[in-house]
């Protein structure tokens, strides 16, 4: 008799460490979907240019900030905010990151917030996609297909990125 209830108390102990591993593995996975990440797209460079800009919107579950982005196809990737200086355009790398408040649709655009490829190996020409990994503060990495073509027109965008 005591034998058997060892067994059944192993047995719910193994079970109970199973289960917490997949509760890790379903949180694991939610995290990974914390962020949405929608209508991506990256300008084609011209010829001799190795620089060229990225665009998307990003919608995070809970509040987090984009880190960093990179991509096999560039030596660089930074996250860049355009803004108005002395009544010049004027862009400069966000080093702490973009925040993307929880639950608010965060546009990377034309003449505003992008990211920049720099040192881009090949020229990028339009209908291609190139893989860009983006890293978070919270959620966890996510690699996202980028179409390669020009984006909509914007008034403001004086950049040329």
């Amino acid at each position: 008799m005591i034998r058997s209830i060892t067994l059944i108390v192993s047995a719910g102990a193994l079970l109970a460490a199973c289960s917490a591993g997949e509760e890790k593995a379903t949180t694991g996975e939610t995290t990974a979907a914390a962020v949405t990440v929608t209508d991506v797209l990256c300008r084609p460079t011209p010829n001799g240019r190795q620089v060229t800009g990225c665009y998307m919107t990003l919608t995070a579950a809970t509040n987090d900030t984009l880190v960093s982005v990179e991509s096999p196809v560039a030596a660089m990737g930074q996250i860049h905010e355009t803004r108005m200086e002395s009544n010049m355009m004027m862009m400069r790398e966000l080093e702490a990151g973009l925040p993307l408040p929880a639950a608010e649709a965060v546009q990377l655009k034309p003449g505003g917030n992008h990211i920049m490829l720099m040192g881009v190996r090949e020229p990028l020409l339009a209908g291609q996609t190139l893989p860009l990994t983006l890293t978070f503060s919270s959620a966890a990495p996510m690699e996202v297909l980028a179409e390669v073509g020009q984006p909509p027109a914007a008034e403001d965008d004086h950049s040329g990125h």
